[in-house]
């Protein structure tokens, strides 16, 4: 592998050549040589105009292994998340079975060997998701699991997180939580509003997200542990974030990117694309979600990649299940919400490692390519044939989208959009 890119704009906070216009070459995986006017007897890629950065790292996929493999399994996943600019994947365990032991964290690091997108699994907080006894976490970690979570299962039980919190912090682990409180969104599909109520359907009121923020800002407190708050999607828990940021807890957060351009106005009519957790809220909860990455109250940007069958899908939205594809839309969403390219490469790519504790690839001389080439003017539509994806539950699906991959670099292994 030979290849040289010319005249693309080098984001990296760690290089001497950051904001800088040169051309990078690059020879079996390394990065041979940044200059002007390089020559070379390799492939020639046009970077005019495009971002040269660490490739993308998600914080929140789920790729359908294990058991899971009809809606997503490892190739068609690396594909998606290589068209989006990823080049690692920190994999929920929302998995048939769930992640809970060793055995399970060797079998994925093992399947994941090999490829361009780097696989990190996640083991679980509780014994099959259930939020009734903690899981190996050591056992996990010495095994290789990046993180712990319940995934989309978050822990009700405050005596269970506290524990969690106390025994991660034994052997420096991250705790990650989605917030929610079961009983306060008990039968609702959606945001409690006026959408809600226009429909005539029961909705998920902000306070049960808000709620759990507050419970696990005052566990992470009284423990002194670190913790990361997952797919955060209200103004106040922004807020609640912001202050217990401000008192000097170590505490991140991400949001998903489709929570920054969408509203629950999108539901009046019925498409159960738009149906996912936490629900799409309201105009004054985006602009705050945005503001809160501006001011870097939230830490990350992520896919939440959530694939599902048609079957689970087109049918009535009460019964549909929750999410949507979003490895290959996070950057043009980001872009829509106004963040500019050095606030993506900061939200999508350096901060995930960070929180992860994960080396940061560096664009220098000698050092191993990690590297995503994109842009955030060029228009291209998102269609059957460009998604890569096993599952087509995106509302994009047909739509124009404003912000292109055009080469993804790991591993000594090149993709080109």
């Amino acid at each position: 592998m030979n290849i040289l890119i010319q005249g693309c704009t080098i984001l990296d906070k760690l290089s001497p050549f950051n904001g800088k216009i040169a051309d990078v070459l690059i020879t079996d995986g390394v990065i041979q040589k940044i200059a002007t006017n390089l020559n070379d007897n390799a492939e020639i890629i046009n970077g005019s105009g495009k971002y040269l950065s660490a490739g993308f790292f998600d914080l929140n996929a789920n790729l359908g292994e294990l058991g899971l493999e009809n809606k997503e399994d490892f190739e068609t996943g690396s594909k998606a998340a290589m068209a989006g600019g990823f080049t690692g994947l920190a994999l929920m365990p929302n998995t048939l079975p769930p992640v809970d032991a060793k055995a399970q964290v060797q079998y994925l690091i093992n399947r994941a060997k090999n490829n361009l997108v780097d696989m990190y699994p996640i083991g679980t907080l509780s014994q099959k998701r259930e939020g009734q006894h903690l899981a190996e976490m050591y056992d996990m970690y010495q095994a290789g699991a990046i993180a712990f979570s319940d995934g989309d299962a978050p822990v009700q039980d405050a005596g269970l997180m506290e524990r969690a919190l106390l025994y991660a912090k034994g052997f420096g682990a991250l705790v990650m939580a989605l917030a929610e409180d079961k009983q306060l969104a008990a039968g609702a599909k959606i945001n409690e509003g006026i959408t809600s109520t226009l429909l005539g359907m029961k909705g998920i009121p902000n306070l049960a997200e808000e709620l759990m923020v507050n419970r696990n800002i005052y566990l992470a407190q009284h423990t002194q542990s670190k913790i990361h708050f997952s797919t955060i999607s209200t103004a106040h828990s922004v807020q609640l974030i912001q202050k217990a940021k401000e008192n000097g807890l170590p505490i991140t957060c991400d949001v998903a990117a489709h929570h920054l351009v969408l509203t629950d106005n999108v539901l009046l009519d019925f498409d159960s694309n738009y149906k996912i957790k936490p629900p799409l809220r309201t105009q004054n909860d985006v602009d705050a979600l945005i503001e809160g990455l501006k001011n870097n109250t939230i830490d990350a940007i992520v896919s939440q990649h959530t694939p599902q069958e048609i079957e689970l899908k087109q049918v009535e939205f009460e019964t549909a299940a929750y999410g949507m594809l979003g490895l290959q839309t996070a950057l043009p969403l980001a872009i829509k919400a106004g963040l500019t390219a050095t606030q993506i490469v900061e939200k999508m790519a350096i901060n995930p490692r960070n929180i992860l504790g994960l080396p940061l690839p560096s664009i220098g001389e000698s050092q191993k390519a990690n590297i995503v080439l994109f842009d955030i003017d060029t228009e291209w539509e998102y269609n059957a044939e460009n998604n890569f994806s096993k599952s087509s539950n995106s509302p994009f699906l047909g739509t124009i989208l404003k912000g292109k991959v055009w080469m993804c670099v790991n591993n000594g292994l090149v993709w080109e959009g």
